[in-house]
């Protein structure tokens, strides 16, 4: 028996009971194991992949490249801030040389820039970002702690919806070239490419909120008040894979085991999606490793609009406050989001295209 045939169902379903699980807040031992089961499916499944694809030596080198590159991000980072005009407690005008002197002195922002250095990093390894410079009393890790499960599941439902659109879109559109359908689906496509995301979170609030009454128009309690800033987070992605499926589908449908497959009498649908799509998605694969990874970290817009208590806020707030030990860790989060989001990607070109080789 393949591995796909047991797999996929159990995969389906376990993400099924997850989701839904997510939605409607449930809690409970049952809940905690199907979570915990998700996670063990993800790591054999990512374990198969690399063994059965021989790619141990080229993760493991991805891992070290990984670990550099976030050691150059961490210390360049570092190193602007320090040398940037202005420190985190200049805005405040009202306070004394002395009371300043000692909150730099309380956060060691006095001692030697190498100081600071070694002892951020040593603090780094061990898991330790640093307390917030402007939210007293508050670590860095129990911010991200707080903020990133909300913006990772608003992520996460952003990501269903820009697939679950975008690529039937696309596919419709490649089937249907050069007709009025493939002009609808493309004019939707492009609008939601070029439509600001403000733009679009301002019109549904006043639809489906202000006229319609069907929505809530903000916050994060519920179900319900889940569906508007998903759908808007999820456009515009879900814009940019219908032109790339819609792409590469075109390209795919002229070739010759395409032929080949209509000449069988092979169902249209069977064809589309069974031959043509597996063989079309390497692009959406490419586009959707910076997307995963910037669309689960929270977008400013899209929280700050729905006041949906998520982590992108901080994004920006951090900057304006200078406030060093949360720019540090959230830049950080990111990094290494980007990165891991690139490594799946990667495998999966494996595993969609066996003709791809990792080394």
């Amino acid at each position: 028996m393949k591995m796909s045939y047991f797999w996929g169902p159990l995969i389906g379903v376990l993400f099924v009971l997850s989701l839904f699980f997510s939605v409607f807040g449930h809690e409970g031992p049952l809940v905690t194991a199907v979570y915990a089961i998700d996670l063990v499916v993800a790591a054999v499944g990512f374990v198969y992949i690399v063994i059965s694809q021989q790619l141990f030596t080229y993760v493991l080198r991805r891992l070290l490249d990984a670990t550099v590159s976030l050691w150059v991000i961490a210390t360049v980072l570092f190193l602007l801030l320090r040398f940037l005009p202005g420190g985190p407690f200049d805005s405040d005008k009202a306070l004394p040389p002395e009371v300043k002197a000692n909150i730099e002195a309380k956060y060691h922002l006095n001692d030697p820039l190498h100081v600071q250095y070694l002892n951020y990093m040593g603090g780094l390894i061990q898991g330790d970002f640093g307390e917030s410079y402007k939210y007293l009393g508050r670590s860095v890790s129990d911010i991200i702690a707080d903020t990133f499960p909300v913006s990772f599941q608003l992520g996460v439902y952003a990501l269903l919806v820009s697939f679950i659109l975008g690529i039937p879109l696309g596919v419709w559109a490649a089937a249907k070239h050069n007709s009025w359908q493939d002009s609808t689906a493309m004019i939707l496509a492009m609008s939601g490419v070029s439509l600001p995301s403000f733009l679009v979170a301002a019109i549904f609030i006043l639809v489906f909120s202000f006229w319609l009454g069907v929505l809530p128009p903000a916050l994060w309690d519920g179900p319900e008040y889940y569906i508007m800033p998903v759908l808007v987070l999820g456009i515009r992605p879900a814009a940019y894979i219908a032109r790339l499926t819609r792409s590469s589908c075109l390209d795919v449908i002229h070739s010759d085991f395409v032929r080949t497959a209509k000449a069988k009498g092979l169902a249209r649908s069977v064809i589309l999606f069974k031959h043509v799509l597996k063989n079309s998605l390497i692009p959406v694969l490419t586009y959707s490793g910076p997307l995963l990874a910037t669309i689960l970290s929270g977008t400013f817009i899209i929280e700050t609009v729905f006041a949906v208590p998520g982590m992108g806020k901080h994004f920006i707030l951090s900057v304006t406050n200078r406030d060093y030990p949360l720019i540090m860790g959230l830049t950080l989060l990111f990094g290494v989001m980007l990165i891991l989001a690139t490594l799946i990607v990667d495998l999966l070109y494996a595993v969609f295209d066996p003709r791809i080789r990792l080394k």
